[in-house]
């Protein structure tokens, strides 16, 4: 039995989460809960798990709300499923507490992935990924030395646009842009999968849990996503993880690796899954992937300032302030201004934060971000 909390309960993760304590009662049991607005939802969560503590994450103690959750004696394990940068201190806050932490939230490990790494390997706690493809990987290394691989190759459904020429790119509107072909997932990481910024990140997210180098971490686009990501080592073998698209399979398998436990997911029949498709993607045209390398390779604050340039890109891309190509644009605009430090402190992290985002909002503001 493992004692859960769930940072992102409305969301959905979160939801997925929930499903899974409802699955493996007899393995999980949901101890802390948190959303950030709504409330309802916590409220219909709470009525369902009544031992659980709540918090929303509103107003200007919203975060030590968070850091209480993550830190309470009787959690093992604290699932992190918030978009964006809010998760960064209770998940440090989990792991100094000597909790495992499960990360469902990106920008915990690509903004801070060497503070966080190096903590939980301070405090001897494992960084668990959620993330259907990083838990793909990690199923099949099951503990194996980062020597024998040869690299990662994490799976791309391709997002919306997978077959759109490059002129017509910056006609995609947001309704557009919102229709993911494969997951059903919020506004932000929807995006995120129609800019491949989303499989971006995923790779500095690897090079952190993996401990391996940006030259060893590859993309292929996947259409179908069933197979969610492969290992090749040394030898020319491939490992790969393969189910249906769900969630609830990497939640449970934080919660109880390296065990394996019975589930209602859905099965997954070969004889009616037709082909299983692969294809390069368009680098050129989708150029994510290339700035994801060159900041990861950098290191330092560089994928904070990734992250946080994309995070501001995608929200004037929501509003209509730029077109749809703007946000690779502006992205590489703040990465080429934003100063640079190597092993940052966490301070200096969230103020590099701070300043990519104040001038990328200074770039749309003055009327000179790219289009």
């Amino acid at each position: 039995m493992r004692n859960v909390v769930i940072l992102g309960a409305t969301g959905s993760i979160g939801q997925s989460a929930l499903k899974v304590a409802r699955d493996i009662p007899d393995r999980m049991r949901v101890v802390g809960m948190s959303a950030h607005s709504n409330a309802e939802g916590l409220a219909a969560a709470a009525r369902e798990f009544p031992e659980a503590r709540t918090a929303l994450s509103t107003g200007p103690d919203g975060i030590d709300r968070l850091v209480d959750l993550a830190t309470m004696p009787e959690a093992d394990l604290v699932l992190v499923s918030i978009v964006g940068t809010a998760g960064l201190r209770p998940a440090l806050a989990a792991i100094d507490a000597g909790k495992d932490i499960a990360v469902a939230s990106k920008e915990i490990l690509v903004m801070a992935g060497e503070i966080v790494m190096e903590a939980a390997r301070r405090k001897g706690v494992r960084v668990l990924p959620v993330d259907s493809e990083h838990s793909a990987i990690f199923q099949c290394l099951e503990g194996r030395d980062a020597k024998s691989v040869r690299r990662l190759i994490l799976t791309c459904s391709g997002g919306p646009f997978r077959k759109t020429p490059a002129a017509e790119l910056p006609k995609v509107t947001p309704e557009m842009a919102l229709r993911h072909p494969t997951w059903n997932m919020g506004r932000k990481i929807t995006l995120d999968s129609a800019t491949l910024f989303n499989k971006a990140l995923e790779m500095i997210e690897a090079r952190w849990l993996f401990d391996i180098g940006m030259d060893r971490v590859e993309v292929v686009i996947h259409p179908q996503s069933i197979v969610h990501s492969m290992v090749e080592f040394v030898d020319r073998s491939i490992l790969a993880q393969l189910s249906h698209s769900d969630m609830c399979l990497p939640i449970q398998y934080a919660v109880t690796c390296p065990e394996r436990v019975e589930n209602s997911l859905r099965p997954l029949d070969f004889t009616s899954l037709g082909s299983l498709d692969f294809e390069a993607p368009r680098r050129r045209d989708f150029p994510a992937l290339d700035l994801a390398v060159e900041a990861g390779t950098l290191g330092g604050t560089r994928p904070a300032v990734l992250n946080a340039a994309n995070e501001v890109a995608v929200e004037a891309f929501l509003g209509g302030l730029i077109a749809f190509p703007g946000i690779w644009k502006l992205v590489a605009e703040v990465l080429e201004q934003c100063p640079h430090a190597e092993h940052p402190s966490l301070e200096t992290l969230l103020a590099t934060d701070a300043e990519a985002r104040r001038l990328g909002w200074a770039s749309i503001a003055s009327g000179q971000c790219p289009e």
